[in-house]
């Protein structure tokens, strides 16, 4: 036995379900609707200027703030979209990916003392990077089906203590789009405390049915308090790069850049240089992008619906979450590996996005892939779920 000593955070997590879902997958030979990442990459022009960045250099670190390139074409892009005025210089820094925006949000704006709210169901870094930095978790937990915010629920997680609330929409993993109201509700919580909202906007443009993905920021007195998160995976289905970033008002980005100085500190400049063209030049494609994946959402819901899955609403994302009690008993983590295994599609068991593992009855397939993917696991779902003998 180990008589080191560890962060108890990290020491007594496991791998993540992402990880052991793809690795059943594979064993198994699986179509791998779980992890969501898609199997196509971005838009060739991207590729080619990061690729000519590469060659021709400099290699060497970029600012740590981000290649000014890069953060004019994001504050370019907050313009053109929401009509947001930042300064490239003061309010954004360039991160290696969302998660690092995430970890460096957090590091700035809580420490021990502080509570940070959470959103249930929530990504599963969210947790972890609070409870390491030794701020406390408090959580608002939505319900099924409907999984609206209320102000009531966030009254009640607020104390004097909250020193920040991460707010994701589109909500991954469910696929929420929180409307005007909910926000406004929000908003009104936020403006009684001394909280900074971090705003995990990853998905911002794929969103769904015609519907607007309005950044909490764009309220009235949000901006000052508000942190915008945003991916350049997740715009240009080029994930792998892990280039993201965080904007925001001047003083609250100062600190979360002294935080991102000492986990990356920088990313690689030919990958910035990438994405900058891409803000700049292909965001017809992120538009069309989002068409796509609406079409696959509708593709993979007709398929499934009538197998005994109860779809619930998808708004946005990547991810369309279904109800399985019409086809088990069983728990959602043993549906999933079961299904690997028996009818060799992965999933995601929505129950690892609540901190007490409840509800268990809810799953999460993730439709950015070919539209032949999606067919393949279609057809293995209808070949089992379509012999009343397989239910339980």
């Amino acid at each position: 036995m180990s008589t080191f000593r560890f962060n108890p955070v990290f020491a007594g997590l496991g791998t993540t379900i992402f990880t052991q879902m793809s690795a059943l997958a594979v064993e198994h030979g699986a179509v791998n609707l779980g992890q969501g990442f898609p199997d196509e990459d971005g838009p060739p022009a991207i590729r080619e200027a990061a690729a000519a960045a590469l060659r021709d250099g400099p290699n060497q670190y970029p600012p740590m703030r981000g290649r000014i390139e890069l953060r004019k074409a994001i504050a370019a892009h907050a313009r053109r979209f929401y009509g947001f005025d930042y300064d490239p210089d003061t309010d954004v820094v360039v991160t290696s990916g969302a998660t690092e925006a995430l970890t460096a949000s957090i590091m700035a704006t809580a420490g021990p003392g502080d509570e940070v709210v959470l959103i249930e169901p929530s990504y599963d870094s969210y947790r972890p990077i609070v409870e390491a930095v030794g701020a406390v978790v408090r959580t608002v937990k939505l319900a099924a089906p409907d999984w609206r915010l209320t102000e009531e629920a966030l009254r009640a997680a607020f104390t004097a203590k909250t020193s920040a609330i991460v707010i994701n929409t589109p909500l991954n993993p469910i696929g929420r789009v929180f409307d005007r109201a909910e926000l406004e509700a929000l908003a009104r919580v936020l403006a009684g405390s001394h909280a900074v909202a971090i705003c995990d906007e990853v998905y911002e443009h794929l969103v769904f049915d015609g519907r607007p993905h309005i950044p909490l920021a764009a309220l009235p007195g949000m901006a000052p308090r508000a942190l915008r998160i945003g991916s350049s995976g997740k715009m240009f289905s080029l994930t792998g790069w892990k280039v993201g970033w965080v904007a925001g008002p001047a003083d609250l980005i100062r600190v979360v850049a002294n935080a991102h100085q000492f986990i990356t500190f920088t990313t690689s400049p030919a990958l910035q240089l990438g994405i900058a063209h891409g803000l700049t030049h292909e965001m017809d494609f992120t538009l069309g992008l989002t068409k796509e994946l609406q079409a696959k959402r509708d593709m993979l819901a007709n398929g499934i619906a009538k197998l005994g899955f109860r779809l619930l609403a998808c708004e946005g994302s990547y991810f369309l979450t279904a109800d399985i009690r019409g086809l088990t008993n069983e728990s959602d983590r043993a549906f999933c590996e079961r299904l690997v295994r028996e009818v060799g599609v992965a999933l995601i068991p929505l129950s690892v996005f609540f901190a007490e593992g409840t509800p268990d009855n809810l799953v999460r397939f993730a439709f950015c892939k070919k539209r032949a993917v999606i067919a393949e696991a279609v057809t293995r779902l209808e070949k089992f779920f379509g012999n009343e003998k397989t239910h339980r």
